[in-house]
């Protein structure tokens, strides 16, 4: 079995250098071959790059979230192109729209979203996306401004038919720790129903961490629990299902292996 984690706050999960080599290592030994860091501001991903640099297996993504639309930082744009240009960034994210917090205002989260989209599309990235509240207005967005690279709608949180319209553009839906509780009805329902070839799955450590670590912080070393509820859900080996999420993996962030 081989895991790719699409999507991983190493940062969040610790802020020493040492122990976040640790936290990726351990994750190798447990059979998480790949991982993407996130961060949700461009100085965390500068300082995170560089802490990871050694660590051949963890990918980068870079840019501005929807908790920073207020201050996204001084020449923000010029920084996210410098740090796009970086060894192993492979995607423009996490960026979208939050309206459950209430970061700034919608019409300054939508601009941030849409200029990030535009970038994206510049630098022929996919796009890594989060949306909280704002299903109707991400969909529309993206029906709109998706970069021809296509994206990945993370932590997926919505129900079969939205997954449905999400599925008629060059998305992939990636599933977190949060498909393995019990009352998590619709996203079950969407797990086992959706086109395998479109589907992910990520840690979003250290949050949404999976039922049988409940209590625990979050690591992408626990990302196996999520598999494995999903091949159950499906009703497939654990081995077919990680190889072929690995693969879909592979070709939304365009990799070789």
């Amino acid at each position: 079995m081989q895991l790719f984690d699409t999507h991983a706050h190493i940062g969040l999960i610790h802020e020493d250098p040492i122990e976040q080599l640790i936290i990726v290592q351990e994750a190798k030994q447990e059979q998480v071959r790949h991982i993407v860091s996130i961060c949700n501001n461009l100085h965390d991903f500068f300082q995170v790059h560089k802490n990871l640099e050694t660590a051949s297996h963890v990918y980068h993504a870079v840019g501005v979230s929807p908790s920073e639309v207020t201050n996204p930082g001084r020449e923000w744009e010029r920084k996210l192109d410098d740090g796009a240009k970086l060894k192993r960034v492979v995607a423009i994210g996490e960026i979208g729209l939050d309206y459950y917090r209430k970061f700034g205002n919608r019409d300054a989260q939508i601009e941030l979203f849409i200029r990030q989209l535009e970038i994206a599309e510049k630098l022929h990235l996919p796009v890594i996306v989060h949306n909280r509240d704002a299903g109707a207005d991400v969909l529309e967005i993206l029906t709109n401004k998706l970069p021809s690279r296509g994206g990945i709608l993370h932590c997926y949180s919505e129900d079969r038919e939205y997954a449905e319209r999400a599925l008629g553009l060059n998305l992939y839906l990636s599933f977190a720790g949060n498909v393995t509780y019990r009352n998590a009805k619709n996203l079950h329902e969407t797990a086992r129903a959706m086109p395998l070839d479109r589907m992910l799955i990520e840690s979003e450590s250290p949050f949404m961490v999976p039922s049988n670590y409940r209590g625990k912080r979050n690591r992408p070393a626990y990302l196996h629990a999520t598999a494995e509820f999903i091949a159950e859900l499906r009703e497939i080996e654990v081995e077919e299902l990680s190889e072929a999420l690995f693969a879909n993996s592979l070709r939304i962030f365009g990799l070789d292996a």
